[in-house]
């Protein structure tokens, strides 16, 4: 970690050259732990190939789909779509793959070269599904010292140094260990300053209770992301109510429209239009210097070779909606540039 820079798989950079980001991205991941069974009848669907024939099926049952889970195979792809970021006026994104979504630090280097693309790179413990047994049993102190050891010495014997903490995973309920997780996180922010990035459970309660428990190993949440509130806090008042603990709000599921969501059937999953919505909602209450987007691309049909959207979609179809909708263009270089760019500097 380098004070007043911000940290990236080819070294810390300075600040200015942060321009439009996407703070909640994959590269590389393995998500074969979510696999949603299927019905009986539905069993020759889970290892079809993308054709244009099943394309819908795999964007309605996305974690039914066996080759959708596994992004790590989709390297080429990665990087053509990451082209077209860069090309878009692009500038970084942050991968979030931490412990337990197989990261690979190392290809997210060559892919930068590749690219052009700043990748920033995390470090710390996803939720305990995809957690190995050895780091399901270890302690507070434990995971501190791992992610605080990649932290100051880089990762898997490398010179690549994590950017952010997380994405740190959380379940509804918390399990014991996602809870020693946060408490390490906390400890490992303050400790370094790292900003951090937090997944929630799949519950309007989720957000507060990570937060006490973040807050009380001494959590900084100003220099702390809430992810997937898209998905998470659908009421306004309860999205404005949790403003107030003052961490960076995200809307990192942009380009998912769907109307059943396989991780959460009760949830009536928000549309662009509606995630545009509640972003005018935080500006017109004062939150636009916390506002943050995303795709959180994680799963192969998201790509655009195999009829995604790709990582330009908030670039070509959001920002000139909002701008339609008379939120000002300063408001939207705030969400891309600015906030990410106080959000990932090392203070």
């Amino acid at each position: 970690m380098v004070k007043d820079k911000i940290e990236t798989v080819l070294g810390p950079i300075d600040p200015k050259e942060l321009q439009r980001t996407l703070t909640h991205e994959h590269v590389s991941m393995d998500y074969m732990k979510h696999l949603v069974p299927t019905s009986e009848a539905q069993q020759n669907m889970v290892n079809c190939p993308f054709t244009l024939g099943n394309l819908n099926w795999i964007r309605h049952n996305p974690y039914s789909h066996i080759p959708n889970l596994v992004l790590s195979n989709e390297t080429d792809a990665v990087v053509d779509d990451l082209k077209s970021f860069k090309k878009a006026g692009g500038s970084t994104i942050v991968e979030n793959s931490s412990f337990g979504l197989s990261r690979d630090v190392k290809k997210m280097k060559i892919i930068s070269e590749q690219t052009g693309v700043n990748i920033v790179c995390g470090t710390g413990y996803y939720v305990e599904r995809q957690l190995i047994d050895e780091m399901k049993a270890q302690s507070v102190e434990q995971m501190t010292q791992k992610i605080i050891s990649e932290i100051n010495n880089g990762i898997d014997n490398t010179n690549i140094k994590p950017g952010i903490i997380g994405e740190v995973g959380c379940s509804w309920p918390l399990t014991e260990v996602e809870k020693r997780s946060i408490r390490a996180a906390a400890i490992a922010q303050s400790q370094t300053q790292t900003p951090v990035m937090i997944h929630p459970g799949r519950n309007p309660a989720a957000p507060g209770e990570i937060l006490r428990i973040f807050q009380e190993g001494g959590g900084d949440t100003s220099h702390t992301v809430m992810a997937h509130l898209d998905r998470t806090l659908l009421k306004d008042a309860d999205l404005l109510e949790f403003a107030k603990h003052g961490t960076y709000l995200e809307y990192d599921l942009f380009g998912i429209e769907i109307s059943y969501y396989q991780f959460g059937p009760k949830i009536d999953f928000p549309s662009d239009a509606q995630r545009m919505d509640k972003a005018s909602l935080l500006i017109s209450e004062g939150y636009g210097e916390r506002l943050l987007f995303a795709h959180d691309i994680h799963t192969t049909h998201r790509l655009t070779k195999y009829g995604g959207h790709g990582f330009t979609h908030i670039f070509d179809q959001v920002v000139p909606k909002l701008l339609l909708k008379g939120i000002p263009q300063d408001a939207i270089d705030k969400i891309l540039i600015s906030n990410p760019k106080s959000w990932l500097t090392y203070t």
